[in-house]
């Protein structure tokens, strides 16, 4: 399975092997929510999956049918069928800021590298390949990011103009990594308990690549969708360091604390 941003999480739950319909549906879920699966990935055959859980296939057929319904996986038929996971869950706070501070400097770097890469190419692709005469969808989804008014909604509005981006370099491989990346970095570019995106800056910058691949300026589309990814890496990281600054001084507060504590014994 694909190691992504948010990684493995000590507080996902263990499974269990108890025939709970709606705890296996949260497992499953947790697991992609915490990047353990990720967009666009096909889970496990039925069989091996119900054999990791302990549970019969009929179980695990009601569990992924609760997870239908809330729009997180999908089950596809012929011969490259199966189920596939379309949607990630929000991630709480806590776990986004507990794996951000696992996750090192350089493993964050390394992920916005290939971030910006992708992201780059299907910008000059879409100025490239998009017809002089062609309307596109992209200013709307940038007005609804603006408009998105909860997290949740504003990390998935946000999302769907980069894919919107991609669907128009016409590059289905682009598109798999643009959805896989962005799964993994809008929950923390939201997330009030990693840093405050700001919603203008981000709409004054999607606008600003609208307008690049409608008037097909190609090498402007890819350097301000270069641009837009560095700037989410740096607000990334400077939550990171935020979070590191504020665990190192509740362990000051707490060790100051403890000597007290001892003092009055």
């Amino acid at each position: 399975m694909h190691q992504s941003l948010i990684g493995d999480s000590p507080n996902t739950p263990a499974v269990s092997a108890g025939p709970h319909i709606s705890g296996i549906a949260q497992k499953i879920a947790t697991a992609i929510s915490v990047g353990m699966l990720s967009v666009g990935e096909r889970l496990p055959p039925e069989a091996d999956l119900a054999g990791q859980f302990g549970i019969a296939v009929a179980t695990l057929r009601k569990a992924l049918a609760e997870l239908r319904a809330e729009g997180i996986v999908e089950t596809r038929r012929g011969r490259n069928g199966g189920t596939f996971v379309v949607q990630a869950p929000f991630p709480s706070g806590d776990t986004l800021s507990a794996s951000l501070m696992r996750t090192s400097t350089t493993a964050l770097r390394d992920f916005f590298d290939e971030h910006a890469a992708v992201s780059g190419m299907a910008a000059q692709l879409a100025a490239e390949r998009t017809p002089p005469e062609a309307r596109t969808r992209l200013a709307e989804f940038a007005f609804l990011a603006r408009e998105a008014r909860t997290v949740r909604d504003r990390s998935l509005a946000d999302s769907r103009f980069h894919f919107e981006v991609a669907v128009l370099s016409q590059s289905q491989r682009l598109l798999t990594a643009e959805q896989r990346l962005q799964s993994e970095l809008s929950p923390f570019l939201w997330s009030d308990a990693i840093c405050r995106a700001s919603v203008q800056r981000a709409f004054s910058e999607h606008l600003d690549i609208v307008m690049a691949i409608e008037q097909r300026d190609a090498r402007r589309a890819q350097d301000l969708a270069v641009a837009h990814v560095r700037g989410n890496m740096r607000l990334i990281i400077d939550g990171k360091i935020a979070l590191n600054r504020r665990a190192v001084a509740g362990r000051a507060g707490d060790s100051a604390g403890d000597s007290t504590n001892e003092g009055e014994r």
